[in-house]
Formats: structure tokens, sequence, C-alpha cells
């Protein structure tokens, strides 16, 4: 039993830094292709520094997870106070921000490709310094409602306690007082409702603007023929497809943080499986945006080519 145990450890461990190193490579790729795009290029897309931004939250929040998994998995030397604060505050923030930057990248393609009589169209003429402001505000905001974990993460390493619930092997959270608590929660919960609206209501737009383009081009073409769809269509079937599974692992995250709690009493276990569900979007979703850059594949291609 012990030796099923250890085996099935060391399965989860090798599969949570395989999914973290996969994440960490695809999202410095993409960081450093729409940095190039920003700041390089004379015209750059309104979505570069959008997209960069959300890669550069998710290298943050799988190298905080490396340093979880690395002290869950037996690390010999333990976390303090001042460690455990900043790598759960850390955490926590990144992954406020990486559901800000979605919604947000998901409001920027729907206003590209709204019409110029459409409502939205007046937003197309707005400056990219907007968006920087936007992304400073929403690091501001998340670093504040996340406040409250710098009070209530405390290393307990060999503690175990019904009142406190363990992060790491080092580390674990304890109860605070209950306006914290609440104005967290409450805070936390606002914001999510708000940006999953925000999300199902451009996704819908967009999602209606393909509708109609692919009812013109029927009209306008024959039907024997099969037109290829445009760049344009191809980006946003991606980040419609990106918005979905965003919002599938996001509930599937809530579902089995809860539903671990009741079935696992060995709390490895439940820390194991969090990882690796709620890491999923930050490692599979840049793999879904290079994708649909060609140029980053033909600079990939080249580079294998070169290597073997």
């Amino acid at each position: 039993m012990k030796k099923n145990r250890l085996s099935s450890s060391i399965d989860i461990r090798n599969a949570i830094f395989s999914e973290v190193a996969i994440g960490i490579l695809a999202n410095t790729i993409l960081l450093l292709f729409h940095a190039h795009n920003f700041l390089l290029e004379h015209r750059p897309k309104s979505t570069d520094l959008t997209i960069g931004h959300l890669a550069l939250i998710h290298i943050v929040m799988l190298l905080t997870v490396a340093f979880m998994a690395t002290d869950t998995f037996g690390s010999q030397k333990t976390w303090d106070d001042i460690q455990c604060k900043l790598v759960v505050y850390l955490y926590s923030s990144m992954r406020g921000l990486s559901i800000c930057a979605t919604c947000l990248l998901s409001v920027l393609w729907a206003i590209t490709l709204s019409p110029r009589n459409s409502c939205l169209a007046k937003f197309k003429l707005r400056p990219s310094h907007h968006n920087l402001y936007c992304t400073l505000f929403l690091w501001v905001f998340n670093m504040f409602i996340n406040g409250s974990f710098l009070l209530s993460t405390i290393a307990t390493p060999n503690v175990t306690s019904a009142h406190l619930l363990r992060v790491t092997e080092s580390c674990s959270l304890r109860p605070v007082i209950h306006f914290l608590r609440y104005l967290q929660f409450a805070l936390r919960t606002i914001q999510d409702i708000c940006l999953l609206g925000l999300m199902a209501l451009s996704s819908g737009y967009m999602v209606t603007l393909l509708y109609r383009h692919k009812r013109q081009t029927q009209h306008l073409q024959s039907t024997r023929l099969s037109p290829k769809a445009s760049p344009e269509e191809r980006a946003t079937q991606t980040i419609l497809f990106l918005m979905s599974f965003f919002v599938v692992m996001y509930f599937l995250d809530i579902t089995v943080s809860w539903f671990s709690r009741m079935l696992w009493d060995i709390d490895s276990v439940r820390m194991c499986v969090q990882m690796l569900v709620g890491n999923g979007y930050a490692s599979i979703s840049p793999l879904v945006l290079i994708s649909t850059e060609k140029r980053i594949i033909k600079v990939l291609k080249y580079i294998w080519v070169r290597w073997h």
C-alpha cells in the first residue's frame, strides 16, 4: 500500500513539473513574440500588449507553482513566514490577474471585429496607452483584494491543526477576522461574476459577427466553393475556444477544490490534484495562441531543422 502511494506520488510530481515546464516554455515564446511586435513593429495589433501581459502573468504564476510543488514534495529546507506569504500572495494575485487579462483579451478582440457603424467602433481609435492604464489598474486592484493572504499565510512545518488549511508542506492559511474574510470573498466574487459576464457578452457578440459574415459569404460566393476562413475568422475562433476552455477550467477548478476537501484526508494528494487542474489553463492557453501565429511556427520549424 505504501509502495503504491509512493509510486502515485512520483507520477503526480512528474505530471506537475512537466505541466509547469511546458507552460513556462510556451508562455516565454508567446511573450517574446508579442513584446517584439508591440515594441518594434510599426503598427502593432491592439491585442499584442494584452497577450504579452497574459503570458507574463502565467510565467510568474507557473514559477510560483514550481516553488510550491518543490516544497510539497519534500524539500529538505522549510520556509519561513516571509517566504510563505510572498509565494502564496503572488500566486493568488496571478490567478486573479489571469481571469482579468483573459476577459480584456476577449473584449479587445470583440472591439477589433466590430463594424464601423457599431457602438464599439469608437473604441478602436483609443491609443494603446489606455490598455496600459487598464493593465496597471488590474494589477493594483488584484494586489489589494489578495492582501488578506499576507495576514493569513503562516509557516507551519510539521504542524497539524483542524483550524489550518495547508497550502504546501511548510505553509498554511489560518483563520482571519470575519470582516477581512467576507470583504475578500465579496470582492473576488463580484470581480469573477463581472469578468465572466463580460466574457460571455463579448463571446456572444463575436459568434453573432461570425454568423453574419458566414451568411454574407455564402450569398456572394457559389455554394460549390468552400472559401478558406480569413485570418480574422481563425483568430476569432481561437479566442472563442480560449474563452470556452477558460470557463470550463475555472468551474472544474472550483469543483475539484470543494470535492478534494471532502474526499481526501491527505493534504498532499489534495494539493497536487488542485495544482494540476488549477494550472491547466496557464499551460495550455499559450499553445492554443501559438498555433494561430504562422510566424512563430515558421521560426520554431526553422530551429527544429537546424538542430536536427
